[in-house]
């Protein structure tokens, strides 16, 4: 079971049983409560928290916890009159050609922790079986102890950390100097960063189809206007996306070439060259979000070079993090650029941010430079590739209806048809029902879908176990919906 889920269910237990004791009475010792419901002493501690946020238990350093006393019940407070926001916040200026509103939903479904009990099968990030918490924290606590390690960082970030990013993007060719590299607070940041600084509000940009929804939320609220170009098991159309250059005039590009969020497609030798070459031609630049790249499975055999190594000219600007395969609070990333592009880059950063906290930059830098960051990344290409094998060998046999016609080897998830004219909303609230939160294909286009999908997650299960139970739960959602 999950932590989050341990410490949810456990404090539902206490809350229950506070009406056993009197007010003030002291409640059994935390060593009492993890013997009684066989938990971590962290699932307590974090339990006995969420009561005391709540005013129902005080705890007394060295004492123990008891019962709060019951409170005197205050009035409650008035409500404000917020009408006047809506006005303020929609007021257009006769120039401006966009709406204001911002549409975080995409970005919500993917980080949404489903209700206690309910399997996830939606998240982008890896289970905490998965995540290199000892190296993290001994990483960390090296970290703190480096000279000068709470110092302000150097703006572009640490001159260690950046060479090795540009190391990474710019493979063994030496493609990219540590000069052309920015550390960023993460992938999302170091994307919605070169979105604002290469296309102006209303401009349209182009987005493969379909693509990761925070790219498109991103976008959006900078008042941009994303135009979907398709893709298939090659990656993107390269005659589309020429075609859409020509047609809308966009001067940017977003892309993920390699294990492409959702479809898993890996653009092809041939559409790699052919996505420079149109590009180039275009006068447009190519934001290469390589987000997978350290999520190989143990069977994927040599991977292609970043766009960015085959590219002298600035034409791509490259994002990346560590992110993924690591936690969640591990916001290190990067973003690679030449030229100009690199200059605006650096200072819509400082603007925003001003830099990535050095506790954090030097964290990172410990991990990757330590011996366990070789052996965390063959763990986890190992296990993305057991779990993928799981997934798709049951969804083939449990679920024949969802059609599965790719199966990458990268990346956390596969990406499923549903039949014609299937409802995809109603077949996920019926799986979150069931118990098992999936992710509906919609948001994934930023025009209309040409049929249903679903997207399934295997890197935020537990393992083999819950992830078939998780398919026995999605197919009486479908037994449900499709029938």
């Amino acid at each position: 079971m999950q932590e989050r889920s341990s410490v949810a269910e456990l404090a539902g237990i206490l809350r229950t049983e506070l009406n056993r004791y009197s007010p003030g009475e002291k409640l059994p010792s935390s060593r009492a409560l993890v013997d009684r419901y066989r938990v971590s002493p962290v699932t307590v501690s974090r339990a006995l928290a969420a009561l005391r946020a709540e005013g129902l238990v005080v705890t007394r350093p060295g004492a123990g916890a008891f019962r709060a006393a019951r409170p005197r019940a205050a009035e409650a407070p008035r409500p404000g009159d917020t009408s006047w926001q809506e006005v303020a916040l929609s007021v257009e200026t006769s120039g401006e050609s966009v709406p204001r509103s911002v549409d975080a939903s995409g970005v919500l479904m993917t980080l949404a922790v489903p209700p206690p009990g309910a399997l996830e099968l939606h998240g982008g990030y890896l289970h905490p079986s998965l995540q290199p918490e000892r190296a993290l924290a001994a990483a960390l606590a090296r970290a703190g102890r480096r000279p000068g390690a709470w110092d302000r960082p150097p703006i572009d970030g640490l001159s260690e950390l950046r060479a090795w990013f540009a190391a990474e993007i710019g493979g063994r060719a030496g493609a990219l100097a540590p000069s052309e590299v920015l550390i960023t607070a993460g992938g999302q940041s170091a994307l919605t960063t070169a979105l604002r600084a290469l296309a102006p509000p209303g401009a349209p940009v182009l987005v493969e189809s379909p693509t990761y929804p925070g790219a498109l939320a991103a976008a959006r609220a900078f008042g941009l206007r994303p135009v979907p170009v398709p893709v298939d098991a090659d990656g993107v159309r390269t005659d589309l996306l020429e075609q859409a250059l020509r047609a809308t005039g966009a001067r940017v590009f977003l892309c993920q070439p390699l294990f492409q969020n959702p479809t898993g497609a890996v653009l092809s030798a041939e559409r790699r060259r052919e996505v420079l070459r149109v590009a180039r031609e275009a006068g447009a630049f190519v934001i290469e979000d390589d987000f997978a790249r350290r999520l190989a499975h143990e069977d994927a055999g040599p991977l292609p070079a970043t766009l960015a190594a085959d590219d002298p000219d600035g034409v791509v600007v490259h994002v990346c993090s560590l992110t993924k395969v690591t936690s969640a609070s591990l916001r290190v990333g990067a973003l690679a650029a030449r030229g100009p592009a690199l200059e605006r880059l650096r200072a819509i950063q400082v603007v925003d941010s001003f830099f990535v906290p050095r506790p954090l930059q030097e964290a990172a830098l410990e991990l990757v430079g330590s011996p366990a960051w070789p052996r965390h990344l063959r763990t986890v290409a190992a296990e993305l590739r057991a779990r993928r094998e799981a997934l798709a060998t049951g969804v083939r046999r449990d679920l024949p209806e969802l059609a599965l016609r790719h199966v990458p080897p990268g990346g956390f998830h596969l990406w499923l048809r549903l039949p014609d004219g299937a409802d995809e909303a109603a077949l996920t609230a019926a799986a979150l029902r069931a118990g098992v939160s999936v992710a509906p294909g919609r948001p994934y286009f930023c025009a209309e879908p040409p049929a249903p999908h679903l997207r399934l997650g295997f890197a935020s299960a537990a393992g083999a176990g819950e992830l078939a139970e998780g398919l026995r739960r999605l197919r009486l959602a479908c037994d449900e919906v499709l029938r």
